[in-house]
């Protein structure tokens, strides 16, 4: 009898710890990766480019996220609605963010929808690590930390349309960051693969890298084009 008037309430602890749980692994993840782009290849493509409306980005490599990822591959996204981009919590890293993670995309844009895209997509799921400016102060802080093209220049890589193998590309990167890359290529024009993106990895604190535990799927040509910005 005692069993049947407290049932309900049994069912709604048991509903509820259900709902934490699910919550929970929802906005698990076990590392970042930390993806930075090649302006000279995200525009030399049939889709082409818009530079911000600040100017033409430097040529050096941006930053496209800060993304936490599963060891097995899977990846949270969207976690938050209720955290969304407020650009008042990053202000002092909007002159940063301008010259390091620029927008690109058409039609020219402040970089405010590029970077609000990224916190809610990408950032959300991260929060109990970082908060929002935490976030983004910690992807800038790893791109100055990286220095991709001045490993790649000290190794004789140069973005002048000349072409160089993955290895030599990735073995340029490890001498320079201690770290090897996931290197992501996409296609010019004239169909010719050429240097998109470096992926390296952060640990789940967002606060070291680390050995990537695993990498995306995909592969470049033999002949990888490093194109002129």
């Amino acid at each position: 009898m005692s069993f049947k008037v407290f049932s309900p309430l049994i069912k709604f602890v048991v509903a509820t710890q259900c709902i934490v749980l699910l919550f929970t692994v929802a906005h698990s993840y076990d590392f970042f990766y930390v993806v930075q782009q090649w302006p000279g290849s995200y525009c030399d493509t049939s889709q082409s480019c818009c530079y911000p409306t600040t100017g033409k980005p430097t040529a050096d490599f941006g930053v496209h996220g800060l993304w936490p990822n599963n060891d097995d591959g899977s990846y949270p996204s969207n976690c938050d609605a209720d955290s969304p981009f407020d650009e008042s919590k990053v202000q002092d890293l909007i002159p940063s963010m301008q010259q390091n993670w620029p927008t690109l995309a058409c039609p020219s844009g402040d970089g405010i929808q590029f970077w609000s895209h990224e916190w809610e997509k990408h950032g959300t799921c991260s929060e109990s690590a970082l908060d929002q400016h935490g976030y983004f102060e910690a992807a800038l802080g790893f791109k100055s930390q990286t220095n991709l093209l001045k490993a790649l220049t000290s190794a004789g890589i140069n973005p002048d349309g000349s072409s160089y193998t993955i290895n030599q590309i990735k073995d340029a990167i490890k001498e320079g960051t201690g770290f090897t890359p996931f290197i992501e290529c996409n296609k010019d024009e004239s169909g010719n693969s050429q240097l998109y993106q470096v992926y390296l990895c952060v640990d789940k604190s967002g606060a070291n890298l680390i050995q990537c535990p695993t990498f995306p799927h995909g592969k470049c040509g033999s002949q990888i084009e490093f194109p002129s910005f």
